[in-house]
């Protein structure tokens, strides 16, 4: 199949000469202003008019009147429907966003999570007023006591990242309540996510990093090396951020545990494990949950999320507040507990992720979770065979929900930044790149279990072109995206010094 016959089955321009004329492309896409223009008729006010500085102090009232758009409602309606174009969501395409499982939100959710007894909750109402919402909180936190096989659960962290903070805040208490202040070294992988080692930072741990073997698992060697007095315990991803499942890892979990240390696991990737195995069950003492990811919300933006954390029961007085328990046929909120660690945030968390991961959860039960990860490791799996003679996959063995390829090597200098942009040409998202930080030139692909065959088949056809072109037409890559009306941007530059408010005359876009 030629380059132009797989860009026409995404519809999508092949190259530089079949792209949009960006010269033509509205540079003032947000000056829609006309001088005497309104969409909306407001009611005329019996309210007399104010002076607003006889009323407010001085340094509340502005200098100048402000720049208001105006703006007629046709052109507002057109306005933001255009810019929803230029977003990119699983809506859209493909997503295969390795280790951040972007996969297929069900409209029930939505439908679920829009009734008004979940969506007009504000969270000052009463115990009582909250009765539906507290139950959905309470009976989600012993699902995921279920899928996980451990005690209890609080649902408080709303991101990963925070749910890796809390656990190991809890961990610290705990080893604080039992004379184990000593111990202060956290064990991670070297393959482990990169908030791993600032949340140890951030609970006051030091790390200590651990050393994979040739293939992608913990070296049991150097873990033997490394363990002593001063070990509080270990941060393991399971699957790991390679795709692989780690066979040792009750032997890993008794050896931490022989040493009087505790084992977190990373639960980013439970999608390739549900109903096959449950991380309690290989001796995890406190994990984490991406609801929005395990459980089907899309996250793109930064959010929202919901990071809850499973623990044993010997943890679970240190879980923190508040928390929702049952009293009878009732359910309240109990806001302080003896040897808790405290708040970690306001409230009960993001429930919009709460209530989608619960009607998620219910709505596939047992057997449905099981084939949730089922699909996901078969998909992963597939894509990993079509692609290996185009690609070198960095552990080339059978995998779970992702594989990690590499573009190391490729011809005419190509690298992993110019294979993603060229995605973009057909019409698919990028997969991540440059992480695991171990495989260089990392392109690290999920397909989750909800894409189709077909879907597949086209992802394959264009990495297999975009593969031929890096001999043929390496320039093309090297300057790909060729169809938006933004190529490459600095991406290091727009994080540090992000300009995200319109400044007028094209300023800032």
């Amino acid at each position: 199949m030629s380059t132009a016959e797989v860009t026409r089955n995404v519809n999508t321009p092949a190259c530089p000469a079949d792209s949009a004329d960006k010269a033509s492309l509205p540079l003032t896409i947000f000056e829609k202003s006309s001088p005497g223009r309104h969409g909306v008729a407001t009611p005329s006010t019996d309210v007399p008019d104010v002076d607003p500085a006889s009323v407010l102090p001085k340094s509340a009232v502005r200098a100048e009147v402000a720049e208001l758009p105006e703006v007629g409602e046709l052109d507002v309606q057109r306005h933001y429907t255009h810019l929803s174009t230029l977003n990119f969501s699983i809506a859209n395409a493909f997503y295969p966003l390795g280790s951040c499982t972007m996969k297929y939100n069900p409209l029930v959710n939505e439908k679920v999570c829009a009734l008004p007894g979940f969506a007009a909750l504000h969270p000052m109402q009463t115990d009582d007023q909250a009765q539906g919402m507290l139950e959905l909180y309470w009976r989600l936190e012993h699902l995921l006591c279920e899928v996980s096989g451990l005690d209890a659960v609080s649902i408080h962290p709303t991101a990963g990242a925070h749910g890796e903070l809390t656990a190991l805040m809890v961990m610290r208490k705990y080893l604080d309540d039992h004379g184990q202040a000593e111990r202060k070294v956290i064990l991670i992988p070297d393959s482990a996510h990169g908030t791993n080692p600032a949340s140890c930072t951030m609970a006051g741990f030091t790390t200590r990093e651990l050393k994979s073997d040739a293939r992608g698992r913990v070296d049991m060697e150097a873990l033997d090396n490394v363990l002593g007095a001063d070990v509080a315990g270990l941060m393991i991803t399971n699957p790991s951020t390679l795709g692989l499942f780690e066979p040792n890892i009750k032997r890993i979990c008794d050896k931490i545990h022989e040493v009087g240390g505790l084992v977190y696991m990373d639960g980013a990737n439970m999608n390739a494990i549900l109903g096959r195995t449950r991380p309690g069950d290989f001796g995890v003492d406190v994990m984490h949950f991406n609801l929005h990811k395990t459980f089907s919300q899309p996250h793109g933006g930064g959010g929202p999320g919901a990071g809850p954390i499973a623990v044993t029961e010997a943890l679970a007085p240190y879980l923190p507040v508040p928390k929702v328990e049952k009293d009878g046929d009732r359910f309240r909120i109990v806001r302080c507990s003896e040897k808790s660690i405290g708040t970690t945030r306001g409230f009960l968390g993001n429930s919009g992720v709460v209530v989608r991961a619960y009607s998620y959860i219910r709505s596939l039960g047992e057997r449905g979770l099981l084939r949730v990860s089922e699909n996901a490791v078969l998909n992963a799996n597939y894509l990993r065979i079509k692609l290996q003679d185009s690609y070198r996959v960095w552990v080339n063995e059978t995998c779970m929900h992702e594989f990690v390829a590499t573009a190391k090597g490729l011809p005419n200098d190509i690298k992993a930044t110019d294979i993603a942009k060229r995605l973009i040409d057909y019409g698919i998202h990028p997969p991540t790149i440059y992480f695991p930080l171990i495989v260089p030139e990392a392109l690290m692909i999920e397909p989750t279990e909800t894409e189709s065959k077909e879907t597949l088949d086209k992802f394959v056809a264009a990495m297999k072109a975009i593969r031929a072109e890096c001999d043929t037409a390496p320039e093309t890559l090297k300057h790909a995206p060729h169809s938006r009306s933004i190529g490459r941007p600095d991406e290091v530059k727009a994080v540090k010094e992000p300009r995200i408010t319109y400044e007028g005359d094209n300023k800032s876009r």
